[in-house]
């Protein structure tokens, strides 16, 4: 049976960050990936947004992370020439009933340190982006997007050059924590690994299953939560991102442009009980409504199906949204195993954050 120092389960956007961190680190690192290709499924089918941390409870790993991970992603973004741009965004009370809602999100984005938010009326917003119809907005300068593509490869380059290695199309089916290391079986053979961090995404609770000695009960249900998005066919008259209010689920079917100026709506939110990438046309009709609540002359019929993505939930429909779970040796007792659960959005923006935190808490 081969040993290996640390193996990182799964090469998303997150998995490579982490690896990248742990060879840098001077640890001998594998990534393990099912798919015959990195970043196959969230990392992927996002928005692509850098998130500047307005939305999460104060204090959550989800509002340190995300203040963290914006400024560390927009300097390498910066140092390793990945394609970004710090656009804006405007989050946008549709009308007078929500300005207290808009309220609330002010004082959260304060309170999580994002202190170049702004309160705008309805005329400054419009005054910014004529097309849009609102009755106030927030402006969130430090929101922008990114190449979620080139982001991935400039890590996966990183993480090789400090010596970690990647291994596509191998699938891990099981193991055990046992008194000398974690083994893993890996595409039909066995690996004996010192640490092991499951950045498995939407299979990370499945994963965290397979691997006995582990008690049960501290591993979530995964949930999945599958969003669509809808491109725009022409120049959408806006020049930032523009959000609704949070909704159950989600952050609301949102603009986001791409860095070649392309719009798409999305996503929305849909419960499922499974990974189905699918997109209904038929879905287009939602869109319509919401969006005309902020932009009443989207043109009728210049909506296509673009494409779906999953989040990595692990609360369910009804209940509160849930914090990113990084757990450690403190809450299942394996030595050496790290579990990421629950890493949906902001996880992008964060995936350096979250990565310096697991390294912080695997070699302690």
């Amino acid at each position: 049976m081969d040993r290996i120092d640390t193996v990182v389960i799964g090469a998303g956007v997150v998995g490579l960050a982490v690896a990248k961190t742990l060879a840098e680190a001077g640890r001998e690192v594998v990534i393990v990936e099912a798919e015959r290709a990195i970043g196959q499924h969230a990392s992927s089918r996002n928005s692509e947004v850098i998130h500047a941390g307005l939305y999460y409870p104060a204090g959550s790993l989800k509002a340190k992370l995300c203040v963290a991970g914006r400024d560390a992603l927009y300097r390498y973004c910066a140092e390793r020439a990945v394609p970004h741009r710090r656009l804006g965004k405007l989050i946008v009370a549709s009308r007078r009933g929500q300005l207290a809602k808009l309220a609330a999100l002010e004082k959260q984005a304060l309170a999580n340190g994002v202190d170049d938010i702004r309160r705008l009326s309805a005329a400054e917003a419009r005054a910014l982006e004529p097309a849009l119809g609102c009755a106030a907005a927030l402006l969130s300068p430090s929101t922008g997007i990114v190449d979620s593509h080139a982001l991935m490869l400039a890590l996966l380059g990183d993480a090789e050059a400090a010596g970690a290695q990647l291994a596509l199309e191998s699938p891990v089916e099981g193991g055990a924590v046992t008194a000398d290391g974690i083994v893993l079986r890996v595409a039909g053979m066995e690996l004996l690994a010192d640490k092991v961090v499951n950045a498995a995404g939407l299979f990370a609770p499945d994963l965290a299953r397979a691997i006995a000695g582990q008690p049960v009960d501290a591993v979530p249900k995964a949930r999945y939560a599958r969003g669509v998005y809808f491109s725009l066919q022409g120049l959408a008259p806006f020049s930032r991102l523009i959000y609704p209010l949070p909704e159950a689920g989600g952050l609301g079917s949102h603009l986001t442009l791409d860095l070649g100026g392309q719009a798409r709506f999305g996503p929305d939110v849909e419960w499922v009980d499974g990974v189905n990438y699918h997109v209904d046309p038929a879905r287009a009709a939602a869109f319509y409504h919401a969006v005309r609540a902020w932009w009443p002359q989207l043109p009728d019929g210049s909506l296509t199906p673009g494409y779906a993505g999953i989040r990595a939930k692990i609360a369910g429909p009804g209940e509160p949204d849930a914090d990113f779970v990084i757990q450690g040796r403190a809450v299942h007792g394996a030595k050496g195993l790290v579990n990421l659960f629950g890493i949906e959005s902001p996880g992008l923006t964060s995936c350096l954050a979250i990565a310096e935190e697991t390294r912080a808490r695997l070699l302690g």
